[in-house]
């Protein structure tokens, strides 16, 4: 799914507008409409006050056209206008008269005036700013937003939380906190970074009937990765295939009192479906890995408790490095010449991202289209600082392009950022912030790239396939006990999750 900017949205607006010939006052009513039918859905008539909080541009034109279908239908509704500036939309002006016409006088809302009451029970609407606040919010038009956070009654959002960005949000502005988000056409960028997403709890997009024509032809830089997005990506397997088609695998990575580390990436790489994996551990790791997981081939370094050398004899599809490596300086220097030697498919984390970041000189060695898989400190030391996460973005493409890398930032919606583009996970949940849980992950991509997906591929199916093994590996153990061995044992269900058809839908089962 496409994430659009402000520009397309406007854009799509005037498109529509021109191609169906309608008025723009038409398609805020069709907005409207949308939401007034998701809300009388659900509540059925039921006499609970409901408080619409309405801006004075499109955003609070859309409250008030949802009001007043509220009211007609004999809905308990307090209308209130958010009167932060002398301009007003023309669609605003439009619905505040037929509020007018109807006898019905919103309440004027302006720095001297108090916080409306609102009981826990109540319901509040928020459509205060849209998508085209650029600015900072008056002190108090902030103190108003804080109070609508601080009655945590039922919150639901307009298109997307008031004082909420599409770029960057001012120090200091209060945000919305909404229990949902109705979204119109698509879902916005901020709703998926950790300093703005923290103020969506669920989104769902509404359909009002933009061209499709036009959306499908923009060209984004942000995509949203679904089933339907990955389904795609898969490769099925051959009857008559065997395992030397399926690729190798060499892991290189371990130290005393971290093989854990090697032994979970290698259970992913395995139940990926690479069709040979090889660990090079330090001598300590031998038995621990033979044992652990009898799937796997083992090479050691010469040294007992680390890796001194990275020395081996065989040929691999693709190289995965770092997890549980140590930073010693053998270790370290054998990696810069490991950099200096290979130049086939590659996948780094952990340790081998930190012994870069103090190395950066040896960026310039990494092979095209190498894979990078670091959590947020690691992300931190390669590509500097950041005052916000658009900043990081544009810092971590920036980093992408120079060295030709892609960069794949891990947490809630992990995105991996590769050639311009932005693609942000949808599945994964909070249980999956537990050690090993990256270690899993480097193992899986590693096993896509050996069975000849592209390595940006491998890296965007691997993502989703690991936060799906979460997601229904929480089913049985709950965030808190969700281990990584547990997601490692999960893929196999993942796979056949992504297979698994969708239930109708009732009006799918009439036609």
């Amino acid at each position: 799914m496409k994430i659009f900017e402000s520009k397309h949205i406007y854009e799509a607006d005037r498109v529509t507008i021109q191609r169906q010939n309608i008025s723009s006052d038409q398609l805020m009513e069709r907005a409207a409409e949308q939401i007034f039918q998701w809300l009388h859905l659900r509540m059925q008539g039921a006499q609970v006050p409901i408080h619409i909080f309405c801006g004075i541009g499109n955003n609070g034109g859309d409250g008030l056209a949802i009001a007043r279908m509220l009211i007609s239908n004999g809905y308990k509704v307090n209308v209130y206008v958010v009167n932060y500036s002398d301009k007003r939309s023309k669609d605003f002006l439009l619905n505040f008269d037929r509020l007018k016409s109807m006898e019905i006088w919103p309440i004027i809302l302006g720095d001297q005036d108090e916080m409306p009451t609102i009981d826990l029970e109540d319901i509040v609407i928020d459509a205060i700013f849209g998508i085209g606040l650029d600015r900072p919010m008056a002190d108090w038009v902030c103190k108003l937003i804080d109070g609508i956070n601080s009655n945590r009654a039922f919150t639901l959002s307009v298109d997307i939380p008031s004082g909420m960005h599409m770029q960057a949000n001012p120090k200091g502005d209060s945000i919305v906190q909404a229990n949902y988000v109705l979204s119109f056409q698509a879902p916005k960028l901020p709703f998926f970074l950790p300093s703005t997403g923290v103020y969506v709890n669920q989104w769902e997009v509404i359909d009002i009937g933009l061209d499709m024509e036009f959306l499908m032809q923009q060209d984004t830089s942000y995509h949203l990765i679904g089933k339907q997005e990955v389904l795609p990506m898969y490769m099925p397997r051959e009857k008559f295939a065997h395992k030397g088609d399926y690729g190798h695998v060499l892991l290189i990575g371990g130290s005393h009192g971290k093989l854990g580390a090697m032994q979970l990436a290698a259970k992913g790489c395995m139940r990926s479906g690479a069709g040979l994996t090889t660990v090079y551990v330090p001598k300590c790791g031998f038995e621990p890995m033979q044992t652990a997981v009898p799937e796997v081939m083992v090479e050691t370094d010469t040294k007992e408790r680390y890796i001194s050398a990275m020395e081996y004899q065989l040929e691999a599809q693709v190289v995965g490095a770092g997890i549980g490596m140590g930073t010693e300086e053998a270790t370290a220097a054998a990696f810069g010449r490991f950099l200096e030697n290979y130049d086939g498919a590659l996948v780094l984390d952990a340790d081998a991202l930190n012994i870069l970041s103090e190395n950066k000189q040896w960026l310039t060695a990494l092979p095209s289209a190498t894979v990078l898989t670091p959590h947020p400190k690691e992300l931190e030391r390669l590509i500097g600082t950041w005052e916000h996460d658009f900043e990081k973005l544009e810092k971590a493409q920036a980093f992408s392009k120079k060295h030709d890398v892609i960069l794949l930032i891990k947490g809630a919606y992990s995105t991996t950022v590769y050639q311009g583009y932005y693609y942000i996970n949808t599945t994964g949940n909070p249980g999956m912030a537990t050690a090993g849980s990256g270690d899993v992950l480097l193992g899986m991509i590693t096993g896509f790239i050996a069975q000849k997906y592209s390595p940006l591929n491998a890296c965007i199916f691997a993502v989703y396939l690991h936060g799906l093994s979460a997601d229904l590996a929480i089913q049985h153990h709950g965030y808190q006990s969700l281990m990584a061995t547990d997601i490692a044992d999960g893929i196999g269900s993942a796979f056949l999750e992504l297979f698994k058809q969708e239930a109708p839908t009732a009006s799918q089962e009439e036609a």
